[in-house]
């Protein structure tokens, strides 16, 4: 006889949703990973252009262009500190689904050793069937041999 365990779609299930859950966390890293770049390339640029700015003032450059400098800098300060929002608020995210996956891995896990402990049952329970038809065996040869 073969071994088969009664819920195993529900243990197939929560493997899936544990899988499920690993490429959530997968998109949320991903996400992250990108928003950190975003903001990394932002401040970035921002440092180039405080560099321009100082070359500006250095050079005596028209105060026309010396503000649209500082205009932008302005600007990029305002999209590092949006950016900062973007990767906080990413980086609760990927908190949140790995979470969700540990919730799930144990989910998964808690289904695995109920089929497990129900398999270990099923084979102890064929262990004593079989010893059970052996004994009876022996008392029949037993028998027959006593006569």
């Amino acid at each position: 006889m073969n071994f088969q365990y009664t819920f195993q779609k529900v243990v197939d299930l929560k493997t899936n949703e544990k899988t499920q859950a690993e490429w959530l966390l997968s998109n949320a890293i991903g996400n992250l990973q990108a928003e950190e770049q975003s903001l990394h390339q932002f401040i970035m640029n921002q440092n180039q252009m405080m560099q321009t700015l100082q070359s500006a003032i250095e050079s005596k450059a028209p105060a026309a262009e010396i503000q649209e400098i500082q205009r932008y800098i302005d600007y990029l300060e305002q999209c590092i500190a949006k950016k900062r929002r973007d990767v906080d608020r990413a980086q609760i995210n990927v908190q949140k689904k790995q979470a969700y996956l540990t919730t799930k891995v144990l989910d998964e896990k808690v289904w695995l050793k109920s089929r497990e402990k129900a398999k270990e049952k099923f084979q102890h329970e064929m262990l004593l069937r079989e010893q059970n038809e052996l004994d009876e065996l022996a008392a029949v040869r037993f028998a027959i041999k006593a006569r």
